[in-house]
């Protein structure tokens, strides 16, 4: 089934343009230190998977630890984590456009035209960047170290930051008016990652640093009043990332980490958004001596791709299920894929 699979890993290749048909955009880490990161492309319609496409057009390596991937106007930015800076590429052939310094960036945020905001790892800095003219614009103090997940409010006047620090367990708003930290609201858990909006509005919140000994734990807040409606604390060793929910937004899917090789909260979980528990057992169970690292729904057709790094060690794979949970293909990528983005 999934050898006729048209895999194009060298660089020689010509490049489809991002505008003639659908799209996913694989966001490969690379393994750290290593210079290998790179962008796999995936095209569903066709079943053609291009390994490397920044280095087949602009003849390059990406850098070293490719965080993350934002469309903004006719640009992709993608962020270098531990090569300190901001690719910005055509969205139509790949080229290089500009490179922005900005220390161990991690997410991007566009609120307008000339504005995106910019997450950083090891420092308690916030950025902001002009997308037109690609230079620094701000920087912002916040209270703690670690930026990492940025959400804008539902009534588009802030920028909801997620400050992963071990001694940190608010979520902060920003005026995007004055670039001032504005308000704070206390998190079920420490070290929050990550924020997204449910179909009611509500607002969740993944916090946690297993590693650092910070249990996993998800908080749902009412945005207006800034009360908590629930909490839902993890078991004590479950790493969770990559938060995602489905078209509808009724349902949420999350990976479960195991590094040590064991099958114990490990793979992808789905729970309702109105569920009074955490779901106990893997909507995808991953096996022994394998873990995933990427999650993205298909906002067209609802499947489900999971992408399993391989320990970083060799070239990964992103699974794709149907929404009952049914594996349908598969594909191969570069090192260590993390995130999914879907054009269409």
């Amino acid at each position: 089934m999934f050898a006729c699979k048209k895999d194009k890993p060298g660089g020689s290749y010509t490049l489809p343009s991002t505008d003639t048909t659908r799209q996913v955009l694989v966001v490969c880490e690379g393994s750290l230190g290593n210079g290998n990161s790179a962008l796999t492309l995936y095209l569903p319609n066709k079943d053609s998977v291009y390994e490397d496409v920044y280095k087949a057009a602009n003849g390059q390596s990406l850098g070293d630890v490719f965080q993350s991937i934002t469309p903004i106007g006719s640009n992709y930015f993608l962020c270098i984590n531990n090569s300190d800076k901001i690719l910005v590429i055509n969205k139509t052939d790949w080229t290089l456009q500009s490179s922005i310094s900005i220390p161990k960036p991690r997410y991007i945020l566009p609120v307008s035209e000339h504005k995106a905001y910019v997450s950083s790892l090891f420092s308690n800095k916030l950025y902001t960047i002009d997308p037109v003219t690609m230079q620094t614009t701000d920087t912002i103090v916040m209270p703690y170290q670690n930026t990492e997940g940025l959400t804008l409010s539902n009534d588009g006047n802030s920028v909801l930051v997620c400050v992963w620090d071990t001694a940190n367990n608010h979520l902060y708003s920003v005026d995007i008016a004055t670039n001032t930290p504005t308000q704070s609201t206390t998190l079920a858990g420490y070290a929050p990652q990550e924020a997204f909006y449910d179909k009611e509005g509500k607002l969740w919140v993944l916090s946690g640093n297993v590693t650092k000994k910070k249990d996993a734990a998800l908080t749902r807040i009412d945005p207006v009043s800034g009360n908590v409606i629930k909490t839902y604390q993890f078991p004590t060793g479950a790493d969770v990332v990559r938060p995602v929910t489905n078209i509808a937004k009724d349902s949420i899917y999350f990976i479960e980490v195991n590094y040590t090789g064991g099958t114990q909260y490990n793979g992808v979980y789905r729970m309702n958004i109105n569920d009074a528990t955490l779901p106990s057992q893997a909507f995808v169970q991953a096996t022994a001596y394998q873990y995933f690292w990427g999650l993205g729904v298909d906002p067209l057709s609802g499947n489900i791709y999971v992408a399993d790094p391989k320990g970083f060690v060799q070239k990964g794979s992103v699974y794709i299920y149907s929404p009952d949970g049914t594996k349908t293909d598969e594909f191969k990528t570069s090192v260590g894929p993390g995130h999914i983005y879907f054009k269409i």
